[in-house]
C-alpha cells in the first residue's frame, strides 16, 4: 500500500538535521511518591556529545526518557521543572509531543527495528509514523534518504545491495545501527541513546561508537553508558549521577570528559571512574 503525503517534506537534509541546546533545569521525577530524580540542571551543548554515567539506578535512563516525554506515559508518573530546546519548552503546550519527540530522537538499549519490514522501509518507518510519508511519483527522493540515513548510520556499504531483506535479517549491531538510521531520518536536533552498545559484541560496539563520531557535528547526542571507556572515547562532556541512599538521584559533578576522568573535583566521582565505587 503506498502512503499519501500528508504533509510536504523539507527538501533532503544534507545533515541529521540542526544541532541544538537541550537544558534541563531543576529537574526532578516521581513515580508515584517515589521520587527518582532531584534538582537536576544539564546543559548539552550543541553539536557536542554528552555521557550520563552512574551507577544504576541513579535515574540517568529515566532522565533521558524526561528529554524525550516519555516518562509521562507511564501511569502514575510526574516530573517537575524545565526541558528546553535551544531554549523552547517541550512541555510547552504549544509544543506538541509528536514534535518533541521528533527534534529528540531516542535510540534504546536494545535494536527494536520492525523485524519483518525491509531494511528500507525500517528507515522510513519514523516518518510514515508521523504522517509524512513519501507518496507516489518520490521514490527517488525516498531512496535519496534512505541512502543519507544509512551512510551517516555507517551501515551503506553492508547492506545497499539488500535494502528489501528484512529488518531482522540484520545482525545485533547492524540492526542497532538501522535504529540510528531510523532515527536520523526524521533530521532530529538531538538524539539520545540509552546504552546502545550493552547488548552488543566488541566489533559492533566499535562501528556504533565511529557512528556517533561521525554524526556528533550534525546532531547534539546525549548517550547513557555504563562503560567509562567508551565514555571517554566517544563524549565531549560527562554528568556523574548519583542515588544516595534512600535519596533521589542528582548530578555530583560535570564538566569536560578530560577534567571528570583526570581531575575531578569530588572523590565520589574519582572513585567511580577509576572502578573503586562501592
Amino acid at each position: 500500500m503506498t502512503d499519501t503525503l500528508t504533509t510536504p517534506l523539507p527538501p533532503l537534509p544534507t545533515s541529521a538535521g540542526t544541532p541544538a541546546t537541550l537544558s534541563a533545569r531543576n529537574v526532578g521525577a516521581w513515580f508515584g511518591d517515589h521520587q527518582v530524580l532531584e534538582g537536576v540542571d544539564l546543559e548539552m551543548k550543541a553539536g557536542q556529545v554528552t555521557a550520563l554515567i552512574g551507577p544504576s539506578g541513579c535515574g540517568k535512563s529515566t532522565f533521558l526518557r524526561i528529554l524525550n516525554r516519555m516518562h509521562e506515559l507511564v501511569p502514575g508518573a510526574s516530573l517537575s521543572g524545565e526541558v528546553l530546546i535551544d531554549g523552547d519548552d517541550i512541555y510547552a503546550p504549544t509544543m506538541p509531543p509528536i514534535e518533541s519527540r521528533r527534534r529528540i530522537g531516542m535510540v534504546f538499549q536494545k535494536a527494536n527495528p520492525f523485524p519483518t519490514m525491509s531494511i528500507h522501509d525500517n528507515v522510513l518507518s519514523g516518518l510514515k509514523l508521523a504522517g509524512k510519508g513519501f507518496g507516489k511519483g518520490r521514490a527517488a527522493e525516498a531512496g535519496d534518504l534512505v541512502e543519507h540515513s544509512l551512510r551517516s548510520a555507517g551501515l551503506w556499504d553492508e547492506v545497499r545491495n539488500r535494502l528489501g531483506a528484512p529488518g531482522g535479517s540484520l545482525s545485533g549491531g547492524q540492526q542497532q545501527r538501522l535504529c540510528i538510521a531510523r532515527a536520523l531520518a526524521v533530521s532530529p536536533d538531538v538524539l539520545l541513546m540509552d546504552e546502545p552498545c550493552s547488548a552488543l559484541d566488541p566489533t559492533s560496539t566499535r562501528r556504533v561508537e565511529e557512528t556517533i563520531a561521525a554524526i556528533a557535528h550534525e546532531v547534539t547526542v546525549v548517550i547513557v553508558t555504563h562503560n567509562m571507556q567508551q565514555a571517554q572515547r566517544v563524549s565531549d562532556r560527562c554528568a556523574f549521577f548519583l542515588a544516595a541512599e534512600n535519596q533521589p538521584g542528582h548530578i555530583v559533578e560535570q564538566g569536560s570528559t578530560a577534567d571528570i576522568f583526570e581531575n575531578p573535583r569530588d572523590e565520589r566521582t574519582s572513585d567511580y571512574v577509576n572502578g573503586r565505587f562501592g
